[in-house]
C-alpha cells in the first residue's frame, strides 16, 4: 500500500475520530497556534520596547559622564539638582581666575580654541578678503610690543582732537553739545541715553530710529542705589576710575577727585533708571513721535544736528519718525545734564568710551565685581575682539572647519518636532479661549528658523561684500578698532532706510547661545551651540531632547512669553489676543512670579517679575521637548539604554536636560546674577521646571508633596 508522505497522517485520520475528540483537537491546534503567534509577537515587541544596552563607544564615553556628574546619594524627589549635577559640582572647582563655570563656559572655550587656531593659520588656503582681514584684525590685537610702544597715545590724541578734557587741563569750555554727538556719532557710545536703528515693533516692515535709557558703567542701577550692601563695589570702581584717569594722563589727585564727582553722577542717573522689570509691558512703554518732539522731551540736547550727524549721510528732517522707550527718563536726564556742572558732563561723556576697555585697566573692573585676580590670556581677549568686529568672516572660518553638512538638516528636523509639540499642546490649554488658540497656532506655524549659520557667510563674494568698507591694518590695534566703530556707525545708520533683513543674525555662528526675536518672529540656533554637551549625532535620543531640544522649545516658547506673546505672527506689537485670554494668562504667569519669588541664593530673593520670560520660555521649553521626545519614540520605537546608569530613557532625558545646567560661582559673581540676569541661576533653572512637570514626577515615582512634585503647580503651556 502506497502511503502518501506529503499528507502522511493528517486529515485522513480525521473520520476515525469522535465528534467530541475532533472539537478537543481542533481547540488545541488553535491554542497552539495562537501560543505560536503570541510568542513570535511579544518577542518583537519585547525588541522593541526593550531593545537592550547601547554599547558604541559614543553610549560608553557619555554614560561615563552622566555618570560621573551625578550624586546618586540625593532623592531626585528631594533635590533633582543636587541628584543630577552633585558629582559634577564637587570634580569641578571653580577654576583659577573664573568667576563662574559650567558646560557652556566649557564649550566656549573649545570653540574659543578652534577660532584661535583658524585665526593663527596664515598659511591657510582659499580664504575670502573678509576672512584675510579677521585673521589681521586678530594679528594687530595680539601685537603686544606694538600696543605697550604706544601706550595710551593713540587714546589721548583722539580725546585732544574731540576737545580735551578735565583731567589735564583746566575746564570751562562749553562743547558738550559738539562731544555728545562727536562720540556718539563715530564710536559707538551711549552716554545719558541711547539712539539705534532697529525694527519698529508696530510695523515690522520698516526700520525706525529708537531711543532708550542707558546701562552704566556697573552692570545694575542697584549697585549704586544699596550703598551699604555693595560699599566694596563702589568703592573698587571709584579706584577703577582713578586709574584709567592716571593712565590717560590726570595726576592721582585731580584723577579722584573728578572720578568721585562721575560716580556721584551715575547715582543719580542710576536713581532716575526705570528697572528693567518694570519695562516689561512693551506696549505701554512704546511712545511714537517726531524727531521735533524730541527737543521738548529732553531740551539739553539740540536734537537735529544731534541726528543728523549720527546717522550722516542719511538725511534727516524734523518730522523724522522716532520711538521713544523711556519718557519718563529721557525728561529727568535732560534736567540732570542741566543742572550738572559742564565739566562733569563732558567728562562722563568721554568716560564712558567704549574703546576705554582696550586700554590695560579693562581687567580692574571685573576684579572688582567678583574678587578674583583675572589675567586673561591676551588671545582670548583678542578672539573675543576678533568675534565682535568680523565675526561673520571669523564664523565662515568656523562652520567649514567644524560644521558638518548634515548637521543643520538634522537640527531643522528636530526643530519641527518640537514645534508640532507645542502647537499640539496649544489644544488642551484650558485657560486660553479657542479663537486665540487658533491665532496662537498660526504664530507658532509662522516662525522662522534659522539655524547654523546665515547663509550669506558661505558665499566669498557675499561675505566680502558686508566687509568691503572696513579696512584693517596688520599692525595698528587702536586704529583697527576705531575703524570698527566708524563702520558699525555707517551700516547702523544705512539700515535706516532699508527694509528689515530677516536673515540678518544678532550672534554670530560661533556663539554658544539661541535666541528669539519677536519683531521678526524668529529663533535663531548658531552652529556653536549644535555640539555636545546640547547635541551629538551619536547619542541616544533622550541626551539630544532633553539638551538641544529645550534649547530649542525655550526659545520658541519666548514667542508666548509676556514679551513675546505681545507681538502678532508678522512680528508687530499689537492686541491679538481676546481680554479674557490676556487675563487668564497674567493670573497664570502670576504664579511663576511667586514660585520663583520664593526661591533664595546666598539669603538674597529671586525677583521672580524681572525673570519672569524666561522662566516661562525655561517650562515650555521642557514640556515641548519632552512631549516630541515621547512622540519620537511612538514613532520609532524604545531606543537602547546606556550601560551603568539603571535609568530609563525617560529618566536620561530629565538628566539630561539638568546637567547642561551644572555650574558653579562665586558669591559675587551669584550676586551680580541675581540683580541683573533676566534667567534664575541655574538650580532654579532645573528645580523650578521639573517640580512643575507632572512627567518628571511620574516617571522617577515621587511620592504627592515631595519637594519636587508640589501639589500645585504653575502650568501655562
Amino acid at each position: 500500500m502506497q502511503v502518501n508522505l506529503l499528507h502522511g497522517r493528517g486529515p485522513t485520520c480525521w473520520p476515525d475520530r469522535t465528534p467530541r475528540e475532533r472539537r478537543l483537537l481542533f481547540l488545541l491546534c488553535v491554542v497552539s497556534a495562537g501560543l505560536f503567534i503570541s510568542l513570535i509577537t511579544t518577542g518583537v515587541f519585547y525588541k522593541q520596547t526593550h531593545p537592550g544596552l547601547c554599547l558604541t563607544e559614543a553610549c560608553i564615553t557619555v554614560a561615563s559622564a552622566v555618570v560621573g556628574a551625578l550624586d546618586t546619594s540625593v532623592d531626585p524627589c528631594h533635590d533633582f539638582y543636587n541628584f543630577a549635577c552633585g558629582g559634577w559640582v564637587k570634580n569641578n572647582p571653580l577654576p583659577e581666575g573664573k568667576s563662574r563655570w559650567g558646560p557652556f563656559s566649557n564649550l566656549w572655550e573649545h570653540n574659543m580654541l578652534v577660532m584661535k587656531h583658524l585665526l593663527e593659520n596664515t598659511t591657510m588656503k582659499g580664504l575670502s578678503k573678509a576672512e584675510e582681514k579677521a585673521q589681521r584684525y586678530y594679528q594687530a590685537c595680539m601685537n603686544e610690543a606694538k600696543i605697550e610702544e604706544l601706550g595710551a597715545k593713540p587714546l589721548q590724541e583722539l580725546i585732544n582732537q574731540i576737545g580735551g578734557w578735565a583731567l589735564t587741563q583746566p575746564w570751562d569750555k562749553d562743547n558738550f553739545q559738539e562731544v555728545l554727538r562727536m562720540v556718539s556719532a563715530n564710536y559707538r557710545t551711549s552716554p545719558f541715553f541711547t539712539v539705534f536703528v532697529s525694527t519698529d515693533s508696530k510695523n515690522s516692515n520698516s526700520n525706525i530710529i529708537q531711543v532708550d535709557q542707558s546701562s552704566l558703567g556697573l552692570p545694575s542701577r542697584d549697585y549704586y542705589l544699596n550703598k551699604t550692601a555693595n560699599e566694596k563695589y563702589l568703592t573698587a570702581y571709584l579706584n577703577f576710575l582713578t586709574e584709567l584717569g592716571v593712565l590717560l594722563g590726570g595726576s592721582e589727585e585731580t584723577s579722584r577727585t573728578l572720578m568721585e564727582e562721575i560716580v556721584d553722577f551715575e547715582t543719580t542717573l542710576a536713581n532716575i533708571t526705570v528697572p528693567q522689570d518694570e519695562r516689561r509691558d512693551e506696549e505701554l512703554i512704546y511712545h511714537k513721535m517726531e524727531a521735533k518732539d524730541l527737543t521738548t522731551l529732553v531740551p539739553a540736547v539740540d536734537w537735529m544736528p544731534y541726528l543728523t550727524e549720527v546717522f550722516a549721510p542719511v538725511p534727516l528732517n524734523e518730522s523724522e519718525p522716532v520711538v521713544v522707550y523711556a519718557k519718563e527718563y529721557l525728561q529727568q536726564v535732560s534736567d540732570l545734564i542741566t543742572k550738572t556742572n559742564k565739566r562733569s558732563v563732558s567728562l562722563y561723556a568721554l568716560i564712558v568710551f567704549p574703546f576705554m576697555h582696550q586700554t590695560q585697566a579693562v581687567h580692574v573692573l571685573p576684579t572688582v565685581l567678583h574678587t578674583l585676580y583675572i589675567c586673561t590670556p591676551r588671545w582670548k581677549l583678542c578672539v573675543s575682539d576678533t568675534d565682535s568686529a568680523l565675526g561673520f568672516a571669523l564664523g565662515a572660518m568656523f562652520v567649514k572647519a567644524t560644521f558638518p553638512e548634515d548637521s543643520k538638516a538634522i537640527a531643522e528636523d528636530m526643530v519641527a518636532k518640537i514645534k508640532w509639540a507645542f502647537e499640539d499642546s496649544l489644544k488642551y490649554v484650558s485657560w486660553m479661549d479657542s479663537e486665540t488658540k487658533k491665532a496662537a497656532k498660526e504664530k507658532a506655524d509662522a516662525i522662522y528658523n534659522m539655524v547654523g549659520y546665515p547663509e550669506f557667510i558661505m558665499n566669498a563674494t557675499k561675505l566680502d561684500k558686508v566687509f568691503n568698507d572696513f579696512e584693517v591694518v596688520s599692525d595698528l590695534n587702536f586704529q583697527n578698532v576705531m575703524q570698527y566703530y566708524n563702520f558699525s556707525a555707517r551700516v547702523t545708520a544705512d539700515q535706516l532706510r532699508k527694509t528689515p533683513n530677516r536673515n540678518q543674525w544678532s550672534m554670530t555662528p560661533p556663539t554658544v547661545n539661541a535666541y528669539y526675536n519677536p519683531t521678526k518672529n524668529e529663533m535663531v540656533l548658531p552652529a556653536g551651540i549644535l555640539q555636545a554637551p546640547f547635541y551629538s549625532h551619536s547619542w541616544p535620543k533622550a541626551l539630544n531632547f532633553g539638551g538641544i531640544g529645550v534649547v530649542m522649545g525655550h526659545e520658541l516658547t519666548h514667542a508666548f512669553d509676556d514679551q513675546g506673546r505681545e507681538y502678532d505672527k508678522e512680528g508687530n506689537l499689537r492686541p491679538w489676543w481676546k481680554n479674557s485670554s490676556v487675563e487668564a494668562f497674567k493670573k497664570q504667569t502670576q504664579c511663576m512670579v511667586e514660585q520663583y519669588g520664593n526661591y533664595s541664593i546666598n539669603q538674597e530673593p529671586l525677583n521672580g517679575k524681572h525673570t519672569l520670560g524666561e522662566n516661562i520660555a525655561d517650562n515650555g521649553g521642557l514640556k515641548a521637548a519632552y512631549k516630541a521626545y515621547a512622540n519620537w519614540i511612538k514613532t520609532n520605537g524604545e531606543e537602547a539604554t546606556l550601560p551603568a546608569l539603571g535609568m530609563t530613557n525617560h529618566q536620561l532625558f530629565f538628566v539630561g536636560f539638568a546637567q547642561v545646567w551644572c555650574s558653579v560661582r562665586t558669591p559675587e559673581s551669584s550676586h551680580e546674577g541675581v540683580i541683573t540676569d533676566p534667567h534664575s541661576p541655574s538650580r532654579f533653572r532645573v528645580i523650578g521646571t521639573i517640580s512643575n512637570s507632572r512627567e518628571f514626577s511620574n516617571h522617577f515615582g515621587c511620592k504627592a508633596d515631595a519637594p519636587m512634585n508640589p501639589k500645585h503647580k504653575c502650568e501655562l503651556w
